[in-house]
């Protein structure tokens, strides 16, 4: 199935702080509008706990079970560990292309004045639309939510922690993390918080430096790359040129084509963090050309509105926005898209769900 198939695009409506985002009632009566069905059914959210609470719920049952002792579980899952308590003067103390990238950003300020829509932003060679397309009808609709970012500077695109904290199970909600940063647009990112694995490079700083899976690498210079983390380090990373890595995966775009057998692929092994196979709501970032990025949130688990998309699925949406190269982030009700203020999307579980970090454009 070609997800693009039938687009329709719905302009973006006002960032609104109120409860209820206006955003959502728009994608909705698009859909209603594709279909004679009724109001749409009780998301499946609305039905059963999510696959991740789930599942940690399981793992500490099945402790108890085997005569074991529940602390373990809630140590691994809820407690916070905070390795480091103050990101920002950590930041500031360890990392000189983030001083460099200050400086970038100032400059950038006091030439030009931003010029914000109900769907897009412009401050001189920085420019960001925001859409939302639905596609199918009945149980079989889709809706999802695309950010297309052209930075004047990669360093633009950068990174935060929850509670400007680093370490694990420590979360907040994205629009939270993105409203203490000041950013235009934000999505979740890889939610590096829930393991303890990856290699973590943030806005020009090591965090963690222990390879397991397939990454996304960043660049001062704006080009993007997939690379293995079992086969390098963060030093050599970092030495050339590196900005920002994501450790979660799979890629899902190379060359411009879909990636084969991405449906077979497991993140890791953690509780709950490898079933991404199926429908479920995806947050995706895919590059088209060097400093050009596309951002694609799809919502899911809300029969009627939007049924969530499969990895092919996702990454023939990105091939169909022009993506060269696209990654998978956290999904499930961890995908959130953020803009001007405002949560665009329904996340599928109701409301937001807390998350580690969030990708994001500073103005």
């Amino acid at each position: 199935m070609d997800p693009r198939t039938d687009d329709q695009t719905v302009p973006v409506p006002p960032a609104s702080n109120d409860a209820t985002n206006p955003i959502t009632t728009l994608a909705t009566a698009a859909s209603s509008r594709r279909s004679a069905r009724p109001a749409a059914v009780p998301s499946r959210a609305e039905k059963r706990p999510t696959l991740r609470n789930s599942l940690i719920a399981g793992a500490a049952a099945v402790v108890l079970a085997t005569g074991g002792t529940a602390a373990w579980a809630i140590d691994r899952f809820l407690v916070e560990h905070v390795e480091i308590a103050d990101v920002s003067a950590y930041e500031a103390d360890n990392s000189t292309v983030a001083a460099a990238a200050a400086d970038n950003a100032a400059d950038a300020t006091d030439e030009t004045e931003a010029v914000v829509t109900d769907s897009s932003y412009t401050d001189g060679d920085t420019t960001i639309t925001v859409s939302a397309v639905t596609t199918g009808t009945g149980d079989d609709t889709l809706t999802y939510y695309v950010a297309d970012v052209v930075v004047s500077d990669a360093m633009q695109l950068r990174s935060a922690f929850a509670k400007d904290q680093f370490g694990e199970n420590i979360t907040e909600s994205t629009s939270t993390i993105a409203a203490a940063n000041d950013a235009i647009l934000a999505v979740n990112g890889d939610y590096y918080g829930f393991r303890d694995t990856g290699i973590v490079i943030r806005n020009g700083v090591v965090y963690r430096d222990d390879g397991a899976r397939q990454g996304l690498a960043f660049y001062t210079d704006g080009h993007v790359e997939v690379y293995d983390e079992t086969t390098t380090t963060a030093a050599e990373l970092l030495a050339a040129g590196v900005w920002n890595t994501l450790s979660f995966g799979p890629a899902i775009v190379a060359g411009g084509t879909v990636v084969s057998g991405i449906e077979d692929v497991e993140v890791d092994t953690n509780v709950g963090n490898h079933s991404i196979q199926g429908e479920q709501p995806r947050t995706s970032v895919g590059v088209i050309e060097e400093n050009h990025y596309v951002f694609v949130l799809v919502d899911g688990r809300n029969e009627g509105y939007s049924r969530g998309a499969t990895l092919t699925e996702l990454a023939q949406i990105m091939t169909g926005l022009g993506a060269t190269t696209a990654y998978n982030l956290d999904g499930g009700g961890s995908s959130t898209m953020y803009f001007n203020g405002a949560v665009v999307n329904q996340p599928s579980n109701g409301g937001e769900r807390g998350t580690s970090d969030i990708l994001y454009v500073a103005p």
